[in-house]
């Protein structure tokens, strides 16, 4: 080999070498920022599982109501949340291109809580007028009266759990996300405390069920704010920011781009979010049984949906960073390494969830009551299913959200709403109607339509991420 040639093989080598370092470097960052991310997220859903096991031990029709109150609660609450999840990528590329920036920062996370403010009337009356929706929306009179119940408390908890999440990231946006998961783990045992009494009547406290559940949910999102707001002051890296200093002062520019950026994101979730309520409301027409396994099914993929999730809020972090800073091997790698991650965590959940669907149905339905074999049989069936698309729905929120990073918010809108609504929700009807596999066939269509949204999300990060 010539002296030419060994040189460009060393210097080849040389590059290699760095770049599988900084692929490491890469992977170890979103660990370390995802890590208590995740964990936030599964205390979160911890709380809302809580009271579905709950409920669930007093009866189908509770549990029922309950998920049709949730339904509207969790539309109504995406509706706010867009301008709220604005604040990470916004604070996130300011302190990409000016890391010593407080002014800004401290303007981002007021004007984010100032659309909290500015839109939980709102939201509020709409939860309260839940019944009639429901009712105009053919279903069961009952179970609309139990769920018009459940969301009259949830809606005077739904500002303090919005604030939580501005909050929430700002904190993030720091890489401060230890803060927030010690707050909702001790949220868990806040509202397990209170479900257990209210629900029940334990400790001298009236049996309210279904009322008690709401009652308890809506006072822990009051207490995860104000436990929020106590962890930042303790945290100096936090409190230095100051976040209420002239709070009622406004700041037109950011207050504009919170709500430029974050409606298009709000309406992805919302597109994603309303396409998996739709179909409560479908399998609504097959009776309790089926609504109440459904509600079940929905919430063990919703809780490995959170590792995704977290790796994609952090990646949202590392490619917003990568951004500010024009970074864009930066960009493509905080992307990239987060999908893997995503990829090989939901590949070991599918296996879980193929294997052992009725193990996993007997935490929630007390097998020995013959009223519940149904149900039993109706989540053995959709678990298989949601282990067919667990792949998917995270490579899907994984490449959504590292869009997000890069401030990208109205494509991923037109996105997932033709994946979720034109592909996912016909072929929910098509299965489940026309070929008559009832609740199957709606299983079918949510995969599909999560298949679509993977396939759309991914290729535009790839588009953009190799334009940069």
């Amino acid at each position: 080999m010539s002296d030419v040639a060994e040189i460009e093989y060393a210097n080849t080598r040389t590059i290699t070498a760095h770049g599988v370092e900084a692929w490491k470097e890469e992977i170890w960052e979103l660990a370390k920022l995802s890590g208590p991310v995740i964990l936030t997220q599964v205390a979160m859903m911890a709380v809302m599982t809580t009271d579905v096991i709950m409920l669930g031990h007093l009866s189908l029709r509770a549990i029922a109501g309950a998920a049709l109150g949730n339904i509207v609660f969790f539309f109504t609450w995406l509706f706010g949340y867009g301008p709220v999840c604005a604040v990470a990528p916004m604070i996130s590329h300011v302190l990409g291109g000016r890391p010593k920036n407080r002014v800004d920062v401290r303007a981002i996370t007021r004007m984010g809580l100032w659309s909290v403010l500015m839109m939980a009337p709102v939201q509020m009356a709409f939860l309260f007028a839940t019944k009639p929706l429901l009712l105009l929306l053919g279903q069961n009179p009952i179970l609309a009266g139990d769920a018009g119940i459940f969301t009259s408390a949830l809606a005077f908890g739904l500002p303090f759990s919005l604030g939580y999440q501005a909050l929430r990231n700002f904190a993030t946006a720091l890489k401060r996300p230890t803060a927030s998961m010690i707050v909702m783990l001790i949220t868990i045992v806040f509202n397990a405390t209170g479900d257990y009494t209210l629900i029940f009547g334990h400790f001298g406290a009236p049996k309210l069920g279904i009322l008690g559940a709401s009652i308890a949910s809506a006072s822990s999102y009051t207490f995860s704010f104000f436990a929020m707001l106590a962890v930042i002051y303790a945290t100096p890296a936090l409190r230095r920011y100051r976040i209420f200093r002239r709070f009622f002062r406004p700041h037109w520019k950011h207050l504009g781009e919170i709500f430029h950026l974050g409606m298009p994101m709000g309406l992805t979730m919302m597109a994603e979010g309303t396409f998996f309520n739709a179909s409560v409301l479908l399998m609504g027409r097959f009776g309790v049984a089926a609504v109440a396994a459904h509600q079940i099914s929905l919430n063990v993929p919703s809780i490995t949906f959170m590792v995704p999730l977290g790796l994609a809020t952090a990646a949202t972090v590392r490619v917003g960073h990568a951004a500010g800073a024009g970074d864009s091997d930066g960009v493509r790698r905080a992307g990239y390494s987060a999908m893997i991650l995503a990829v090989a965590f939901m590949s070991l959940c599918s296996i879980v969830l193929f294997v052992f669907p009725r193990t996993i149905a007997g935490f929630y339905f007390d097998p020995s009551v013959p009223q519940n074999a149904e149900a039993i049989m109706f989540v053995t069936v959709f678990l298989r299913v949601a282990a067919a698309f667990q792949i998917f729905d995270g490579l899907q929120v994984v490449a959504a959200l590292s869009l997000r990073g890069i401030k990208d918010a109205r494509m991923p809108m037109i996105l997932a709403g033709a994946s979720y609504w034109l592909a996912g929700f016909p072929a929910c009807l098509f299965f489940g109607f026309v070929l008559g596999l009832k609740g199957l066939g709606i299983w079918l269509g949510l995969a599909f339509g999560l298949l679509v949204a993977a396939v759309a999300m991914c290729g535009r990060f790839y588009y953009l991420a190799s334009r940069r």
